[in-house]
């Protein structure tokens, strides 16, 4: 990482850290090292927003995740996410997601939240990585139940990059509000059987169950997933600048697993999954699997 991008990283792990509290440009200055006019400048242009916009779009997002989730009123959500006022929070929540808090609080139908990525993982590491420096990898049989799936498709995109040039970034934060068997969004490498003309490989979206009947959001399908056994790979817990090796790690090991060790040989009928990568968990992939 260069100067002025781990100067922004810093920026935005500060805010994450303190969301709940009053931040400063001075504050933020402090954290990235320079004069707050040159802060500011660096923080706008790499993250394409200025700090008050950055934080404004970050508290809503949280803030519509805890109308969901939390037994809290839309006044006390309000000023625990550092809103000055009730009426102020929600113009702000009506301009960012085109509904009032208190009627995404009764109907928490899918909106697109705010999930910036830190700077430091805009572009892909292409540097060439020393296997050996990665400890251990847990390998886990799972089975998943017959369900459905609620997925953005691309056009040809085979990887998280490419999806990202086709659809945009902004899927996941839509993804991140609607409810997952699993807890959380999924993204899937879909064999033939699941792709339509002219559509990616590499999708994006959420399992829920077989008899989900829920709104979907526009631009979205919904297709159904077989009952499948899978080999869970996971890393080992990684620092967040170190992503790319840590994913590089996983893939490359499964790559060269002998699943019959474990009584299973590869299956191509269901899609190979891939959670979100954070570092406290360490990177996880399912690849589908059938009985010898």
């Amino acid at each position: 990482m260069d100067e002025r991008t781990a100067a922004v990283q810093r920026m935005q792990d500060y805010i994450a850290q303190h969301l709940h509290e009053r931040v400063t440009m001075a504050d933020l200055a402090g954290v990235a090292l320079f004069s707050p006019w040159y802060a500011y400048r660096l923080f706008r242009e790499m993250t394409g927003l200025t700090p008050a916009a950055y934080m404004r779009r970050l508290r809503l997002s949280r803030s519509a995740m805890a109308l969901k989730r939390d037994a809290r009123s839309v006044t006390e959500t309000a000023f625990a996410y550092g809103f000055g006022s009730v009426d102020g929070y929600v113009r702000a929540f009506c301009r960012e997601f085109g509904r009032t808090p208190g009627d995404f609080s009764r109907s928490p139908s899918p909106i697109t939240l705010f999930h910036p990525y830190g700077v430091q993982y805009r572009q892909p590491r292409k540097d060439t990585i020393d296997m050996d420096t990665m400890q251990y990898l847990y390998v886990t049989p799972i089975h998943k139940p017959r369900r459905k799936a609620i997925i953005k498709r691309g056009t040809s995109a085979d990887d998280y990059w490419t999806y990202c040039e086709e659809v945009g970034c902004d899927v996941w934060g839509k993804l991140l509000s609607m409810d997952s068997l699993c807890g959380e969004p999924v993204c899937l490498w879909l064999p033939a059987a699941y792709r339509e003309p002219g559509t990616s490989t590499y999708v994006q979206g959420v399992e829920v169950g077989v008899y989900y009947d829920g709104p979907v959001p526009d631009g979205f399908d919904v297709i159904e997933l077989p009952e499948a056994d899978y080999l869970m790979f996971q890393g080992q817990p990684f620092a967040e600048a170190d992503y790319g090796e840590a994913i590089q790690f996983v893939e490359h090991a499964a790559d060269r697993y002998d699943p019959s060790v474990l009584g299973y040989r590869w299956s191509t009928r269901s899609p190979r999954i891939q959670l979100e990568p954070k570092g406290e968990r360490g990177y996880i992939e399912f690849r589908p699997v059938q009985a010898k």
